[in-house]
């Protein structure tokens, strides 16, 4: 094994639209500053994700100085979104958990309704500290998330999509690879490792950053959407369900929890601090 370092960053400013690849990046105990603080809901308050609405993809929010954000997305004029005053927030069900956000400007309503084709609200998570808790089977006391799927970040490895995308190859869908890593929506992408390898992490530092790595994540079938067009294929769960089933879960990258904050920069040395050894295979 190399020199095990981060490839690259990647922040959602609002979920389920497309990513952002700073050089560095503060981490807060909820998970990178600006990942994934805004979120779409329909009017039953449940949050819309591309597992429901591929197009979601080629949305993009620019983060604006004061925490606010410049919409942009196919056919629509680019929307300013102020933050907005926490004088009110509405219930928002992320994925069966209950949390409190702060809905945007009426604008930003009709703006991102118009895009999809259906009606939703853009809503703010206004306190991170506090809204929202790590799964708390697998959280330590205190930990809270923002509104990622479930925890403050997901780390995966250049290694392991190139072993992926090899197994690929060989299936009936070669003609759907290689997919690009932006396929997995990752927060930190890890180069020199082995494939496979984050598997086993436990705790990682990144930079001056310690992180827990409490479970490996599974993956769901917004992987099998074209980041760049939307469209969907069969691949990579037809893959991973071959070869990274494990516990009814397909697998693929690690789910981090910062034990402290800072600053990680793309080219910061990743260090493994403690393992575990499986007593079955995950290869």
């Amino acid at each position: 094994m190399g020199h095990v370092e981060v490839e690259s960053i990647h922040v959602h400013p609002v979920k389920a639209f497309r990513g952002l690849t700073p050089r560095e990046a503060v981490v807060e105990p909820w998970g990178l500053a600006g990942d994934r603080r805004w979120a779409l809901i329909d009017h039953g308050g449940k949050v819309v994700t591309q597992r429901d609405h591929a197009r979601l993809a080629l949305a993009a929010a620019e983060p604006l100085a004061g925490g606010g954000l410049r919409l942009s997305a196919p056919g629509l004029p680019p929307l300013t979104v102020a933050v907005p005053e926490p004088v009110a927030t509405v219930p928002m069900d992320v994925f069966g958990t209950k949390v409190e956000g702060v809905p945007a400007d009426p604008a930003a309503h009709d703006w991102c309704s118009a895009f999809l084709g259906c009606g939703v609200r853009l809503v703010h998570l206004d306190d991170p500290a506090t809204r929202r808790p790590v799964d708390p089977a697998y959280a330590l006391p205190g930990e809270t998330v923002s509104l990622a799927d479930g925890y403050p970040l997901l780390v995966t490895t250049v290694a392991s999509l190139d072993a992926l995308n090899s197994l690929i190859a060989q299936g009936p869908d070669a003609h759907e690879g290689p997919l690009p890593m932006n396929r997995f929506r990752p927060n930190v992408v890890v180069a020199g490792t082995e494939p496979w390898a984050e598997d086993h992490w436990t705790r990682i530092a990144v930079g001056e950053v310690v992180f827990r790595a409490p479970k490996p994540s599974g993956r769901c079938v917004v992987t099998t959407t074209d980041q760049d067009t939307a469209v969907r294929g069969r691949e990579p769960l037809r893959t991973l369900a071959r070869h990274r089933r494990i516990g009814g879960r397909l697998l693929f990258g690690v789910n981090l929890v910062p034990l402290s904050t800072g600053t990680i920069r793309v080219g910061d040395p990743v260090r493994v601090l403690g393992r575990d050894r499986p007593a079955h295979s995950r290869r």
